[in-house]
C-alpha cells in the first residue's frame, strides 16, 4: 500500500477537522481531547502507518509524513502505533509529531525480547477480529490464546494506563473463520464453527470466503462502525480480505504454501485503511507468536466454565491438580470438561503468571514462596509414604 492512496490534501481549516477526519474515526470526544492542542495551532492526525522513526498521518489538510523524534518514550508501551491520534506541527520541514493523545484502547502482547516488555499492536480499536484459516487443521489452543488477549483488552486489563477512560464501549472480539471455500474434504463447516464456538463463550463467530464472497457482506456490516484490527497467523487471508472489503488490490498478497497452508509474511507493517462502506480497518502482519500480556482476566473469560467449576471446589485455593473434592477434575472424569481444555487453561495461566512475575517484584517473591511451600508439602508427603511403607 502506498501512502499516496490516502485522500488528496484539502484546504480545510482546523475548525472543520471533525468533518475531514470523520471517516477515520474522529468524533466529539477526540475533538474535546484535542482542544488544548488546537489552541496551540497544532493539527490533529491519525497514524496510518509507522516506519523507522517516522509515521504516515492523515490530517484535515491531507496526508503527511511526520517525524516522531519529540515523542520518543522510554516506555515501549508509549511508542506511537498505528491507530493513534496525535497532534502535529502544521508547518515545517520535516514536520514533527508533538504529542500523543490518550488512548482509549490498545491490543497488547508480550514482546519477543527477554525483558518481558509489552508490544502494542493497534490502538483505539472497537473490534478485535481474530482470523482463523479453515484451509488447515484448526489449532484450538492458538485460538484460545488470541481470545485471551482480546478479552483482556475488552476488560481493560491489557490496556495502557490512559485507556478505557472515554466511556466508550470496550472493544469486542470476533472470530472470523476465513477461506470457507477451502474446508478439507470430509470436514463439515458447521462442525468447525461449533468447535470454535465451544472455546469462545459469548463471542461472535463468522465464516467468510474472499474467493466466493460468502459471508463478506455480513462481516462488512460488523466492521462498518468504528475501528477494527485484523489479527492472525500468516496465511489466514487477512490482506486478501482487506482487499475484498476495499474493492481493490491495495494490500500485497501471496498464496499460502500448499504443503502446510502457511503464509509468506507479505504484509510487513500495520496499515490503517478506510472502508468504502464505513469503518476503519487495521491490517497487521502475520503473528508467529502471541505472548500473553496481563491477560489473567481474559483467560478467565475464555475458560469461564472452568472458573465456574472452580467455585465449587472444596478448597478455595485449589490448583485443580490432585486435591480432594476438586470440581474441575471431577468434571474431567465425568466427561463434562475436555482434558485438552483444562491443559490449555493451566498453560495460559502459568505463562501469564510467569510474565507478570518478571515485571512485579512482589509477585515474584510470592511465587517463590508458593514454590517452596509446594516443594515442602511434596517432600513431607513422600516422607510420610516412606514411613508407612517401612
Amino acid at each position: 500500500m502506498s501512502f499516496s492512496s490516502l485522500p488528496a490534501p484539502t484546504s480545510s481549516p482546523v475548525t472543520t477537522s471533525s468533518h475531514a477526519l470523520s471517516p477515520y474515526g474522529w468524533d466529539e470526544d477526540w475533538a474535546d481531547a484535542f482542544a488544548p492542542y488546537a489552541a496551540q495551532g497544532l493539527l490533529p492526525g491519525r497514524v496510518v502507518r509507522v516506519d523507522r522513526g517516522q509515521c504516515d498521518l492523515v490530517t484535515p489538510h491531507g496526508p503527511l509524513r511526520a517525524d516522531t523524534a519529540f515523542v520518543v518514550p522510554r516506555d515501549p508501551m508509549r511508542v506511537i502505533c498505528t491507530g493513534d491520534w496525535v497532534a502535529v506541527d502544521p508547518e515545517g520541514d520535516p514536520q514533527f509529531v508533538r504529542t500523543l493523545l490518550p488512548r482509549r484502547t490498545a491490543f497488547v502482547r508480550s514482546s519477543s525480547s527477554e525483558r518481558s516488555e509489552g508490544q502494542v499492536l493497534a490502538t483505539n480499536i472497537d473490534h478485535i477480529v481474530i482470523c482463523v484459516s479453515l484451509a488447515v487443521e484448526l489449532d484450538l489452543g492458538r485460538a484460545e490464546r488470541f481470545l485471551a488477549l482480546a478479552m483482556s483488552s475488552s476488560s481493560g486489563t491489557a490496556l495502557l494506563g490512559d485507556a478505557g477512560t472515554s466511556g466508550k464501549p470496550d472493544p469486542q472480539p470476533v472470530v472470523l473463520l476465513t477461506k470457507a471455500d477451502l474446508v478439507p474434504d470430509g470436514v463439515t463447516l458447521s462442525h468447525l464453527v461449533q468447535d470454535i464456538e465451544g472455546i469462545a463463550p459469548g463471542v461472535q463467530v463468522l465464516t467468510v470466503s474472499s474467493a466466493t464472497g460468502e459471508g463478506v457482506d455480513v462481516f462488512r456490516a460488523v466492521v462498518s462502525g468504528g475501528t477494527s484490527v485484523l489479527l492472525g497467523t500468516s496465511g489466514a487471508g487477512k490482506s486478501t480480505l482487506a482487499n475484498t472489503l476495499l474493492g481493490e488490490d491495495v494490500m500485497d498478497v501471496k498464496a499460502a504454501r500448499g504443503v502446510d497452508g502457511k503464509g509468506r509474511h507479505t504484509t510487513t507493517t500495520r496499515n490503517l485503511l478506510v472502508l468504502p462502506g464505513g469503518g476503519v480497518l487495521i491490517d497487521t502482519p502475520g503473528l508467529r507468536g502471541v505472548g500473553l500480556w496481563d491477560a489473567e482476566a481474559g483467560v478467565g473469560q475464555v475458560f469461564s466454565e472452568i472458573e465456574d467449576l472452580a467455585r465449587q471446589c472444596r478448597f478455595h485455593d485449589c490448583a485443580h491438580e490432585a486435591e480432594p473434592g476438586c470440581a474441575v477434575l471431577g468434571a474431567v472424569e465425568d466427561g463434562a470438561l475436555a482434558e485438552r481444555r483444562l491443559d490449555s487453561y493451566r498453560k495460559l495461566l502459568r505463562e501469564n503468571h510467569r510474565i507478570a512475575a518478571k515485571t512485579d517484584a512482589r509477585l515474584r517473591a510470592e511465587t517463590m514462596r508458593e514454590w517452596k511451600r509446594r516443594g515442602a508439602a511434596g517432600r513431607a508427603a513422600q516422607d510420610f509414604k516412606r514411613g508407612k511403607m517401612r
